[in-house]
């Protein structure tokens, strides 16, 4: 069964299972990809990492109807210090699951080993600037965190589109639990994330939010306060957003469908 509702302006869509989720996420992100790519000749594509997009990303670089050819990558963030051969690289992570496996346009990453990070998100910011981001994906941490933007050090006003960014401590364990880092003390305390305003300016937004891990923040997020303690909570300002779950990461909205 498909439950469909709304949160302020967000779309939340409720599937029957995780592989359910996945497929459906994947067919609204191809579509939405081919609609950009005819629209203007090519999209622009943020990719999101994580365990959660993991099934996801398999589907979508599975399917014949995407128009890879024509879409340029980038993606949300990645750890300062980190080079992109690390197994815990995000930029590694991409080029396992989507870089190396489909025709892209071009993928541009974020240099985690950069001797400046500062000046790094700032080339970053540049490069996002160019052109509109057409598509855009994202997970919800544990803590309700977006990219590496953590409760109450996000800004949802932020004037910068990249920034550098100190991981928060519960984070920097979920690196460890989804099997990235053998020990927190692994677990790089910087990244380079993209900002809460540049994600809320991307013109269409797909939330990939599975697993009972993550029912404690899609809770804040759709049901508490649009706030920067839960920075997952300003999907609900995006014009063109959805929300992806199932059972068990819906498991706490209970009644409020």
């Amino acid at each position: 069964m498909t439950r469909e509702w709304r949160v302020d302006r967000l779309r939340v869509v409720e599937l029957g299972s995780e592989p359910e989720l996945a497929e459906v996420a994947a067919a609204h992100a191809a579509a939405a990809i081919r609609a950009a790519a005819a629209e203007r000749g090519h999209a622009r594509v943020l990719l999101a990492t994580g365990r959660s997009q993991v099934a996801f990303l398999e589907l979508l670089v599975a399917r014949r109807d995407v128009p890879w050819e024509a879409v340029d990558a980038l993606h949300l963030d990645e750890y300062v210090g980190l080079a992109d051969d690390h197994p815990a690289s995000f930029r590694r992570y991409l080029h396992d699951r989507v870089v190396a496996r489909v025709p892209l346009r071009s993928f541009h990453g974020i240099v985690g080993e950069a001797a400046d990070p500062d000046t790094e998100a700032r080339r970053y910011a540049t490069l996002l600037a160019e052109e509109p981001v057409d598509v855009c994906f994202v997970g919800i941490g544990e803590n309700g965190h977006l990219a590496f933007d953590e409760p109450d050090v996000a800004d949802f006003d932020d004037p910068l589109a990249v920034r550098v960014v100190e991981i928060a401590a519960r984070t920097r364990r979920q690196q460890v639990d989804e099997g990235c880092f053998e020990r927190v003390d692994d677990v790089p305390d910087r990244a380079i994330t993209v900002t809460i305003p540049a994600l809320l300016r991307t013109r269409t937004l797909l939330a990939v939010v599975p697993e009972a891990r993550k029912a404690s923040p899609v809770r804040d997020a759709l049901l508490g306060a649009v706030t920067p303690s839960c920075p997952a909570s300003a999907l609900r300002r995006h014009p063109d957003a959805t929300l992806f779950l199932e059972p068990a990461s819906a498991s706490l909205l209970a009644g409020a469908r």
